[in-house]
């Protein structure tokens, strides 16, 4: 089974092994995990419809307000312990000077989505070939994130009781957060915990770093995650466990994509063939003399 009968020259038959059955098998498994040019259309859909499904998911997560007002409580006595409390110092410094504060509502409620859609589009452009591996990152991460939603619900900081946290959006009366403001009852008030600002911003700043040729661009990499962690936290939006939290989560997202791809998604070739390139033509038969 499997093989096929060919009649040689002087006109005996033969069995010929079938390399399409045998190869079966190992095509399917081998298949997703190699590298492939991607498909605009395909991917302007994907990003849409994924975005649109993790706000509605995380919208529609139980608010439950008691348990996350407790879950804060236990998290900021943590940091006491730990002697890192440092959020409500931060907070009220940022707030005494107004124009960065007003500038970090807007990095807040801005910069974790513009510039995590620039770098995909970079990537698109620049690493066809390792777009679809980081992509994958990416999107692991977010739906990790959104379990985390669901099982720890937890307050950010200023909406805590009892506590001195300022909300910024709404002392400033500046556009900005989802969270605050006359847009707050169209979002999910204590899904804090992970932060997906620290999550989404430590995958542009590493993949800005691993692959970018620019030296500049390299260190911008670097220096973005570190300041969305000084804005989510001045800004009373999220406690710097969040951001641990947000990190681990891409973490989790890194090695799925290392086990489904073999490797790290920026060890993998930068450009891949196009199909007709990958994909072997028919074999041309000889002519008949």
């Amino acid at each position: 089974m499997g093989d096929t009968t060919v009649t040689t020259l002087d006109g005996r038959e033969e069995a010929v092994r079938n390399p399409v059955a045998d190869e079966t098998g190992r095509t399917f498994l081998r298949r997703p995990r190699a590298p492939r040019r991607p498909r605009l259309w395909f991917e302007i859909l994907l990003i849409a419809v994924s975005y649109w499904t993790y706000s509605l998911v995380r919208n529609a997560v139980p608010e439950q307000r008691t348990e996350a007002l407790r879950n804060a409580d236990w998290i900021w006595r943590l940091e006491h312990q730990l002697g890192t409390a440092f959020e409500e110092s931060v907070n009220h410094a940022v707030n005494s000077v107004t124009w960065l504060v007003v500038g970090m509502n807007y990095y807040y409620a801005t910069l974790h989505f513009v510039v995590t859609l620039g770098v995909l589009v970079w990537l698109y452009r620049s690493h066809p070939g390792r777009y679809a591996a980081t992509r994958l990152v990416l999107f692991t991460t977010t739906g990790i994130a959104l379990v985390g939603y669901y099982l720890y619900p937890l307050a950010p900081p200023r909406l805590m009781n009892g506590q001195d946290f300022i909300d910024t959006v709404l002392v400033h009366e500046t556009w900005g957060s989802m969270a605050s403001g006359d847009l707050k009852n169209m979002s999910n008030q204590y899904a804090a915990m992970p932060s997906m600002h620290i999550g989404w911003s430590v995958w542009c700043g590493l993949t800005l770093f691993a692959l970018a040729t620019v030296p500049w661009v390299r260190v911008l990499g670097m220096v973005y995650p570190v300041a969305t962690l000084v804005v989510i936290v001045a800004t009373a939006n999220h406690f710097w466990l969040d951001a641990v939290g947000g990190v681990l989560c891409l973490a989790f997202g890194y090695g799925v994509a290392r086990l489904w791809y073999g490797s790290l998604p920026y060890a993998l070739p930068r450009l891949v063939p196009g199909r007709e390139e990958r994909e072997p033509g028919p074999i041309p038969l000889p002519k008949q003399g």
